[in-house]
């Protein structure tokens, strides 16, 4: 496999002058109107007042609520670095350095992950909470911790289907050549150790795995399956399937907003525009999918829908990818649409109602076929809720802390 990182940029040239933040919070403010910035804000301000109660008490990994309480992993299972993820956005909202120092030490937990070749999700758990200490701190142990879990998570591409294994450890037989959409959010984690070490096969692996997902999991209407499967010996397609779905032919709700957030990004770090192209097609499905509340449900294709179990983190993560996409593409459409789903969660999927609640936010679907974690509080909802609303108030820090730039 050889890509050139030269041609990939070359032919970004003119799409990466399309990306542009806010260069102030408040310029960001002058394009968002008063009323959605108090709710905004007010509840970034539940949000720090909710951990400045709870975080203090918080000595491993939340993976989600049972009884409104947070439920902990030891070693942060896929969702470890979402926790300290939420405490650095904390950190700028508030300027509360306890969040800082809070944030270092629980990402210090996660070092024994750094050499974890059973999982995709290194992404998930490195790129919230090493790549963006780094980005903070300035201190080399994170960033040198960011590249060994790049080195772990390379290992898992398959040359002959060019796709990253989502699942099970390298010698095991099972689920073999078996990709996820969520997969598209651990790339990012490959295209920042390509820029930090100048050496492009990160950032190749991660292009081809994204050039693999574009071509199977997008629907001709824009919709997704959960999982696409391949013979791992041939890298020939087998094709669809789903685990967290409603079914193979559905649209599970957060698997799109994966989707929607990482070829975005993926566009953003490669400047490739058939990326962006993708990530509007899978946009626009999910918006005409959206009930009029603007709280996703937990799938689009599901019989029950539009009135099922609702995902609202599946809101919050496509609310990130809706903000990135409008600047992106240079249409105001997206942010406005991104705008009223963080508006939607702020209004009514917040803890607010409960004195016992130990989250941020509520009505939240882990995995509705398995009957595991039905309305309840999710990490990754939380950290993107807030990263969502940093885009929106203070697009500067979100810069610093995870690199909305373009190619480079």
């Amino acid at each position: 496999m050889e890509i050139s990182r030269r041609s990939v940029l070359t032919t970004a040239a003119g799409a990466a002058t399309l990306y542009a933040v806010p260069t102030t919070p408040a310029q960001a403010a002058e394009q968002t109107p008063a009323a959605v910035v108090r709710t905004l804000r007010a509840a970034a301000d539940y949000a720090i007042g909710k951990l400045r109660t709870v975080a203090p008490g918080v000595t491993a990994f939340p993976i989600g609520t049972k009884a409104e309480k947070w439920v902990y992993s030891q070693n942060g299972d896929w969702v470890g670095g979402f926790w300290p993820g939420t405490l650095w956005m904390a950190w700028l909202h508030s300027g509360d350095d306890t969040f800082r120092t809070l944030a270092l030490d629980s990402a210090k937990k996660l070092a024994p992950r750094q050499t974890d070749t059973t999982t995709h999700d290194l992404g998930f758990l490195f790129s919230p909470s090493w790549v963006t200490a780094w980005r903070l701190t300035g201190d080399d142990t994170w960033r040198a911790g960011a590249v060994r879990a790049a080195d772990s998570l390379i290992r898992r591409y398959n040359p002959n289907g060019r796709f990253i294994r989502a699942w099970g450890a390298l010698n095991d037989p099972n689920n073999a050549g078996r990709v996820i959409m969520d997969t598209m959010m651990n790339l990012d984690l490959l295209a920042f150790v390509s820029e930090q070490t100048g050496d492009g096969k990160y950032l190749d692996i991660a292009t081809e795995h994204a050039r693999t997902a574009q071509r199977v999991f997008p629907r001709p209407d824009g919709s997704t399956p959960h999982v696409y499967d391949f013979d791992p010996a041939t890298g020939a397609p087998i094709g669809p399937g789903t685990v967290q779905g409603y079914s193979p032919t559905s649209c599970w709700a957060r698997g799109q907003a994966w989707g929607i957030y990482g070829f975005t990004t993926i566009h953003r770090r490669t400047g490739d525009q058939q990326f962006l192209t993708t990530a509007r097609r899978l946009a626009d499905y999910a918006l005409g999918a959206l009930t009029p509340d603007h709280v996703p449900v937990w799938d689009y294709r599901a019989p029950q829908q539009p009135y099922d179990v609702k995902d609202a983190s599946a809101g919050a993560i496509m609310a990130c990818g809706l903000l990135d996409l409008s600047a992106a593409t240079g249409r105001s459409e997206y942010r406005e649409a991104g705008l009223r789903l963080l508006t939607a969660l702020a209004k009514t999927c917040l803890t607010r109602n409960s004195t016992r609640a130990e989250a941020v936010v509520a009505r939240c679907t882990r995995n509705r076929p398995a009957e595991d974690g039905i309305e309840i509080s999710l990490p990754y909802a939380d950290y993107y809720l807030l990263e969502g609303i940093l885009r929106v108030l203070r697009p500067q820090d979100v810069d610093r802390a995870i690199d909305l730039s373009g190619a480079k």
